[in-house]
Formats: structure tokens, C-alpha cells, sequence
């Protein structure tokens, strides 16, 4: 038994001698003085700081704890097998069990990069109108399974080219986007039986009052009086939109809420004075490690006791991405193994239990100063009532600064020290003789930690409660009892991504996301065809959207493991010649996704109908490594090849042999993803996708060859106009197979 668990097991004990003691009780350490401090210490003497909760003045509601999937950060979670995919949903959702989540949050996909990866949009084009695309309808629908009080809140990203009049300003035809914004909330309540509760503007992207306005406008029009709600401006800071809400009287009418992304706990008179609840509607965006736990156990109660905030969501609800993405294990908990069935689930859903399992949206905070303020010594404490006054929680965290620092923005120096303190009661709650606890000590330095355990009761007398805290601590006393730690068995071993891999998209219905295809630029979709291909995938974007990130010119898809170094990829590619793209492409040792996926490196085998073939070692094609004229047709399939084994690339085409050079050296990328995709925006099918390692590959590519063909040595040659060899890459180049 640790030494931390042995203080608690002293303290537990100590409650139960002292349940109905009118006398203050004091614990005997046992390591030292400072050692009480370690876990629900001692109640010698009592506090020094007395923290008076007074619930006569209550004004601001609490709007609940959420979660963000966007950014594609949901992407995996819906290949898991479905025993760990109902685990995890549980931990995310179900009352009482886990983080109990009780807002979600989701991106309107625009079919554009938003971080990592695009999400598709309901509308690609003005003519069409779909709502089976992409995976937020399903997660909302599995999040209301569990909890149907479950607030639903969506915003876009990105939009289609077609938004704006193709001015590349969403804001340009205000009509026309409200439209499309409103069309994505009918359709959640036709398809789905879902109610969106609040919608956004765009995310941290520059807003028209007159958009905002015509918005509410036409919500109203279709019968959506006040639902959803309007939060804006989802952006950086609380300006200007405070400043516009209290100078303009129509503005006001239109916005319900104030939300801003990363407020570091603080806010502004002018948001104050706007008389509108504030939200911090993103926050968190930090590693899910204990430092991260810290971040969001800091943030959830001090943007309320600093920033007067009643809601804080966090991006993202679940890293369920690849790894090797932007951003990873930014998330509440994890999940980016489906091939394996593995998930962690992370110190921030139990910090998040402190809070969503013993209140409720609609309580009310106390007001800063009597109940709900900074501590002393360092930390805060917040406090909420129930709406008819009877039940109370008190969320205590004590997080240290190197402890507590989240990815943005700067935390500024301050110090926490271990504390005694007392709370006093006043009014209704002064008559309590105990309240529930839950603890939680977060572990550093090989210590390890304590999440959200159940302490029993704590003796009230005469209205006050004494509580030792320690460093990095979190308490919560409440009067509803209850409070769960679920816990799901049976989560597998993590295992790396499968090979071999393959995969014909025969098993998907018409329209999803291809499951571990995970699209970083365009918007990849299952398409039923008459021919003998039947399901293909099929990219649908016809031109550049408007975009959340930059520079997205060529649709780019990834799969597998950034390990992948000397790896085989085999797909099936069809250029037609309506709306068609120049070209298509398959990839190996893709080092790049996110917002960067314009500079990705690798190598990259293209086709150009009546054009020819290129290898290139980036997606841009500013690093030729190969090129030749040859005759490639529309309207045809044609099977790519891709194998880069010991130093070498090969590219087959229809089985032919058309290109064996030098594979690209460092610092070009030496290993990285398998990925799929087209030259430029347009239309054009992949099917059946294999990926197996370089030794299978190459013994795929060898059984290619008839006996009589000349060996792959004797088709190098010297060419006169070859590239130059630089560090990048050696130019070695051989004719095609006639």
C-alpha cells in the first residue's frame, strides 16, 4: 500500500469516528505534519481561510460540461468493434458512469481540412442535399441513447465553393448560408429525431452581424423560434462581438450566448455587461496526460470563478485520429486502435466526473465571493445548487501551475501551497451534518494517481466543513450521494494497423466514409456503381472550398502507420471525363496530414490521362523524380502499383513495369503513411486498396513478369537529360516497358 493510500485510509477512518461529533476532529499523521497533506487530510483546528457559501443571490446558470468532435478527431471511433465502441461511448456519455458529458458539440462539415482531416458536407453541391454522409449523425444519435438531455450544439468550419456566390466569404450571400446552416438542422430533426440546442457561426474565422442576424432570422422562419439557440462568435476573443452586441440593439435580439475559443479563464466588462451567458465554447486542446487532467480540472472551475463562464466544451471529445496527426492524444480520452480494439481512458474524463455527475445544466453557480472564488494559497472552489434550492456540490482543485498549463494560451507564474481551510454554510445548507466526497490526486514524478475515488461522508458542524488539501487535488462534497467510476473489462492489446490490408468497400452502405481512409483534403465517399466494381470510392469535390486551413489543391487521403518505411500498395483508379480530375495518384512514406497537407512528402505515383506518368517525392509535384509520356485513357480502370523496398521505388501499371528508379534519401521522409488521391479537385473512383509489407509486395511485383523478360537490372540506362542527384534524391531511370 503506498503511502498516499495509507494517509487515505487514516483519513477515511477518521470521518466515520466523527460523522456525529459536534467537537473538530484532528487526524495523527502518519509520516509527518506535512504528510496530511497528502489526500483528505486533517481537520486540526480548522482552517485558517473560512470560504462562506451564501445561495440567496443565485443569477448564473450553469449550461453544462461538453465535448467537440471536429477537426475529423472522431474519425476511428466508429470501427471499433462493437463491444469496446459501446464502452466508449459510455465513458463519454452515460450518466453516472464516466466523464457523463452533458453537451456535444459537432462540426457542419465543409469538406475541408479543419485540423485533422476534413469532415464531408450535406450539400457538396447547391443541387444536392444528403444526410447518411460522414459520422456526426451517428454520434449524436449514440450520444442521446445514453443521455437524452444530452445539449447538441453544431458550427462550421469550412463550406462548399458554392457558399458565398464562389467569393470565398461565406458571408457574401447571407442568405444563401443560412440557408445551407438551417438545412443541416432540419435535416438532424427529419433523419435523426435530433434537436439542435445552439449554432455557431464559423469557427475562429472573421463574422457579419448581418450574416448572424439573417440567421436568426431564418431559423425563425422555419419554425425554429429560439432552437437552436445563437453562440457567437466562436473565435479568439471577446472582441469585437461584445462591443457590437452592445451597440447594436438587432444584434443583441439575434445572439443568445457569447462564446470564445481559449480565453485563459478571463474575460471583459464589456462581455459582462452584454447580459449574456458566456461560454468558453473551446478549450482544453492539450495532451491527455496528467499534466493535461490538470489543464482541465484548472479551466472548469476558474473560467467560471475568473471569466464568470457557465460552459466550457473541450476540443476534442476523443482522440480517435491517427497518432502521427496534428494534435495527438488531444483529446478526453483516446481511441485510435479499431484494427485492435484498444482505448485508454484518460485522467480528464475522472476530472471531468467531478463536476458532471453531481450537477446538472440549469443549477446555478454562487456568485464569486460567497462560495465560488480563488483560494489562498492557490486553487478555487466552485459551488452549485440545485434549481429548487435543496442539493449542493462544491468542486475544489488545487492544480500547480507546471501541473496545469494547457497548450494555450500563456499560463502566468503563480504558486499553490497545501492549505487548511473551512467552508461555512449559510441558509438551507447550514442545517447539514455531513456531505459526500470524491477525490482525486493526480500523480507526478512516479507517484501514482488517485481518480475520482469515493470517500464516504464528511462531518458538517454547525454549518462548517475543515478540509486539509494538498497539491494537485481535486474534492468534490456534495449532497446527492452516488457518483460512479464505471469500469469496462475486456479491453484488448494494442496492436499496430494490420497487414496485410485490403479492402474492396463492398461491405459499406452507399455514401459513408471508407472506415481507416482517413481524408485530409476533398471528401472521400462510398458510391454504388452498375459495373463490375460495384462499390467504389469515390472523391466528390469538384472545387476548392472555402477553407479553414490553407493551400488545399489536391484531394489527399492517408491509412495505415507512419512506421511504414519499405511497404507494397496495390488500387484500382478510374478517371471518367465529366467533372474529372487531371489525375490520380497513390503514395507510400506520406509524413505529413492536417493543415500541413500541402507540403506532405513521400512518394507519389501519378497518373494523367493523355498525358502520362509522374513520381514525384511530394504531393505538390514540385519534386520530380520521374516523368514520362505515355498513353492513359479516361474512362478506364487501371491497377497502380507502388512498391519501395530496399532503396528502390516501382510503379506498375496494368501489371506492366514502368518505373523502377532510387528511392528519395533522407532528409526526404524515410517511412510514413500509405495515402490515395487525386491531382486537383474533380471526380474520379478507387477500388479494391491492398497494402501488404515489401516482402509479400515483392513477390506480388515478381509474379508479374513472364520468364522471358529482360531483369529489372538489365532495364537501367543512362539518360542524358536526368535530373541532377542531390541529397533529396538519386535519379535513376529506365524506359518504359514497351
Amino acid at each position: 500500500m503506498s503511502s498516499v493510500i495509507a494517509n487515505l485510509f487514516v483519513c477515511i477512518v477518521g470521518f466515520v469516528n466523527v460523522l456525529n461529533a459536534s467537537t473538530v476532529y484532528k487526524v495523527v499523521p502518519t509520516r509527518n505534519e506535512a504528510g496530511r497533506y497528502n489526500g483528505i487530510g486533517g481537520l486540526s483546528g480548522g482552517g485558517k481561510d473560512v470560504y462562506v457559501v451564501k445561495t440567496d443571490n443565485l443569477e448564473r446558470r450553469f449550461l453544462g460540461i461538453g465535448g467537440l468532435s471536429a477537426g475529423a478527431t472522431s474519425k476511428l471511433l466508429m470501427n471499433y468493434p462493437e463491444e469496446q465502441r459501446n464502452q466508449i461511448l459510455d465513458y463519454l456519455f452515460k450518466p453516472g458512469f464516466g466523464a457523463s458529458l452533458q453537451m456535444l458539440k459537432v462540426e457542419i462539415g465543409g469538406d475541408a481540412q479543419s485540423t485533422d482531416g476534413t469532415e464531408a458536407s450535406h450539400m457538396h453541391y447547391p443541387w444536392d442535399e444528403n444526410y447518411q454522409r460522414g459520422y456526426e449523425w451517428w454520434l449524436m444519435v449514440e450520444a442521446k441513447k445514453r443521455n437524452s438531455d444530452i445539449l447538441l450544439y453544431c458550427l462550421p468550419w469550412a463550406f462548399p465553393a458554392w457558399i458565398g456566390a464562389r467569393k470565398r466569404d461565406p458571408s457574401n450571400d447571407p442568405e444563401l448560408t443560412a440557408s445551407y446552416v438551417v438545412k443541416f438542422i432540419q435535416g438532424a430533426r427529419k433523419y435523426y429525431n435530433l434537436t439542435m440546442d445552439y449554432v455557431g457561426i464559423w469557427n475562429e474565422r472573421p463574422y457579419s452581424s448581418k450574416y448572424i442576424k439573417t440567421l436568426r432570422q431564418m431559423l425563425d422562419e422555419a419554425g425554429l423560434d429560439r432552437a437552436p439557440k445563437i453562440v457567437a462568435s466562436d473565435d479568439l476573443g471577446w472582441e469585437p462581438i461584445a462591443s457590437d452586441i452592445l451597440a447594436d440593439e438587432e444584434l443583441a435580439k439575434a445572439v443568445d450566448i457569447i462564446g470564445v475559443h481559449y480565453p485563459g479563464t478571463t474575460t471583459t466588462q464589456k462581455a459582462i455587461d452584454t447580459g449574456k451567458p458566456l461560454w468558453s465554447s473551446e478549450d482544453y486542446s492539450s495532451f491527455n496526460d496528467n499534466v493535461g487532467a490538470g489543464c482541465w480540472a484548472r479551466i472548469l472551475n476558474q473560467n467560471y470563478v475568473n471569466g464568470y463562464m457557465t460552459s466550457t466544451i473541450s476540443w476534442n471529445l476523443i482522440a480517435s485520429y491517427y497518432e502521427d496527426l496534428p494534435y495527438a492524444r488531444d483529446g478526453l480520452m483516446t481511441a485510435d486502435s479499431p484494427w485492435s480494439g484498444y482505448y485508454r481512458v484518460d485522467a480528464p474524463i475522472w476530472v471531468t466526473a467531478h463536476t458532471t455527475q453531481f450537477a446538472w445544466p440549469g443549477w446555478y453557480y454562487a456568485p464569486q465571493g460567497s462560495g465560488s472564488s480563488l483560494l489562498k494559497d492557490g486553487g478555487s472552489m466552485v459551488s452549485l445548487v440545485s434549481w429548487d434550492s435543496t442539493q449542493l456540490t462544491i468542486v475544489i482543485e488545487t492544480m500547480s501551475r507546471n501541473h496545469s498549463m494547457c497548450i494555450r494560451p500563456y499560463l502566468p507564474e503563480y504558486e499553490v501551497r497545501p492549505q487548511n481551510i473551512s467552508i461555512q454554510l449559510q441558509g438551507y445548507f447550514a442545517q447539514l451534518t455531513s456531505m459526500f466526497v470524491h477525490y482525486s490526486k493526480l500523480g507526478f514524478d512516479g507517484e501514482d494517481s488517485i481518480l475520482f475515488k469515493d470517500m464516504g461522508t464528511i462531518p458538517v458542524v454547525n454549518g462548517t466543513i475543515h478540509l486539509s488539501l494538498g497539491v494537485d487535488e481535486m474534492y468534490t462534497l456534495n449532497t446527492i450521494g452516488g457518483g460512479r467510476k464505471g469500469n469496462s473489462s475486456n479491453i484488448p492489446p494494442q496492436k499496430p494497423f494490420p497487414l496485410p490490408y485490403m479492402d474492396d468497400f463492398e461491405s459499406y452502405q452507399e455514401f459513408m466514409e471508407p472506415f481507416n481512409l482517413a481524408q485530409q483534403v476533398g471528401a472521400f465517399e462510398i458510391i454504388k456503381t452498375t459495373s463490375s466494381h460495384g462499390n467504389v470510392v469515390r472523391q466528390m469535390v469538384l472545387e476548392a472550398p472555402i477553407f479553414w486551413c490553407e493551400k488545399e489543391t489536391s484531394p489527399f487521403n492517408i491509412i495505415g502507420n507512419t512506421s511504414w518505411s519499405d511497404i507494397y500498395v496495390e488500387l484500382d483508379v478510374y478517371i471518367g471525363t465529366v467533372n474529372a480530375t487531371s489525375g490520380a495518384y497513390v503514395a507510400a512514406r506520406v509524413n505529413k496530414g492536417g493543415c500541413e497537407s500541402f507540403s506532405a512528402e513521400g512518394v507519389f505515383f501519378f497518373i494523367f490521362p493523355g498525358q502520362g506518368i509522374i513520381v514525384t517525392g511530394d504531393l505538390a509535384r514540385t519534386k520530380e523524380l520521374y516523368k514520362q509520356d505515355m498513353n492513359i485513357s479516361t474512362n478506364t480502370w487501371y491497377k497502380m502499383e507502388l512498391l519501395v523496398k530496399d532503396g528502390q521505388v516501382i510503379c506498375l501499371l496494368n501489371s506492366k513495369l514502368v518505373v523502377r528508379i532510387a528511392a528519395p534519401v533522407s532528409p526526404a521522409p524515410q517511412n510514413g503513411f500509405v495515402a490515395l488521391g487525386t491531382a486537383d479537385f474533380g471526380l474520379a473512383d478507387f477500388d479494391n486498396l491492398k497494402i501488404a509489407d515489401s516482402t509479400e509486395g515483392s513477390l506480388v511485383v515478381k509474379g508479374r513478369f513472364t520468364a522471358d523478360e529482360v531483369s529489372y537490372d538489365d532495364k537501367f540506362k543512362d539518360v542524358k537529360d536526368k535530373l541532377k542527384d542531390t541529397l533529396y534524391f538519386k535519379s535513376q531511370r529506365f524506359d518504359t516497358v514497351k
